[in-house]
């Protein structure tokens, strides 16, 4: 008793030290969503005009944020590059969730065999390099937004379907399961209606935390030139169209999208994990 009472003032501390980073992390998050839905009407130039008069021209009234090598204005790249940057991960954390659900569900709910091949065909793919596939599909069907975000979809499926397995596995010994087989519902019906968004919430935390991982995949992608094509504003494309500029010792338009790929990813995580503690009661 003395030891569980020696710790609790230390967890509380710990607690309360976290809730300020959360809030500010949760604010990130908002503040990128929000540039990213508003960003043809905030943008104050096309982020695709060059005006290579004024390349590589410091911030001033006109580019508050300077131009990069090619005299196009960072700070509308940078809000263009938020849509793109985050829609791609979108797409990753949207297809891998919906399909790993369906398929750890019906690998625990149903067992036996069905159960042996789900299970080793996720470890399968759980086996391969997420990025070596992108890059294997890529080569295959050019660059784009589609091939890279398919490709990472399948690559975050295992991560899904194991945690919504097990979720599944546990809901099916609790008693309302059993109250509803009793009444005839049928499995399908129990499954769709009751367990499933009775494992949602840990689901979708764990869904928010790949989020983070999915946008930084897709940067590096971009970054290597097999993402999105050149002339589309994205982060991960800014920061390879920035090396020049930094040969030139002006780093700021390279800098910059390498930040807020850092931020963003930092702050999804840090809301994931947050949200995860809350649905477990670890955060009580």
């Amino acid at each position: 008793m003395s030891v569980a009472l020696t710790r609790r003032p230390g967890l509380a501390r710990l607690r309360a030290a976290s809730a300020p980073l959360h809030l500010v992390c949760l604010t990130v998050v908002l503040l990128v969503v929000l540039a990213a839905l508003l960003a043809p009407w905030l943008a104050p130039h096309d982020p695709n005009e060059v005006d290579l008069g004024s390349a590589l021209a410091a911030p001033s009234a006109d580019h508050l944020l300077g131009v990069d090598a090619a005299g196009r204005d960072t700070l509308s790249r940078l809000l263009l590059g938020a849509r793109t940057s985050l829609l791609g991960p979108l797409g990753v954390v949207a297809f891998s969730t919906v399909t790993g659900i369906a398929v750890g569900a019906t690998a625990a709910w149903r067992g036996g065999w069905l159960d042996s091949v789900l299970s080793r065909s996720t470890e399968l793919v759980f086996a391969f390099p997420g990025m070596l596939l992108a890059i294997l599909i890529v080569s295959v069907y050019g660059e784009g937004l589609l091939a890279p975000v398919v490709a990472l979809a399948v690559a975050y499926l295992p991560y899904v379907s194991r945690l919504t397995r097990s979720l599944v596995l546990a809901e099916r010994t609790r008693p309302y399961v059993a109250a509803y087989q009793v009444q005839g519902h049928s499995a399908l019906q129990i499954c769709l209606r009751h367990v499933v968004p009775n494992i949602a919430p840990v689901v979708l935390a764990q869904s928010t935390v790949n989020f983070g991982y999915a946008l930084m995949d897709l940067a590096g992608l971009s970054f290597l030139g097999l993402g999105v094509p050149a002339l589309t504003p994205d982060w991960g494309r800014m920061v390879f169209d920035g090396q020049t500029a930094i040969q030139h010792g002006y780093p700021l338009s390279a800098i910059l999208p390498c930040a807020l790929i850092v931020l963003t990813v930092v702050a999804f995580n840090v809301v994931g994990e947050r949200w995860a503690d809350q649905v477990a009661g670890r955060d009580r």
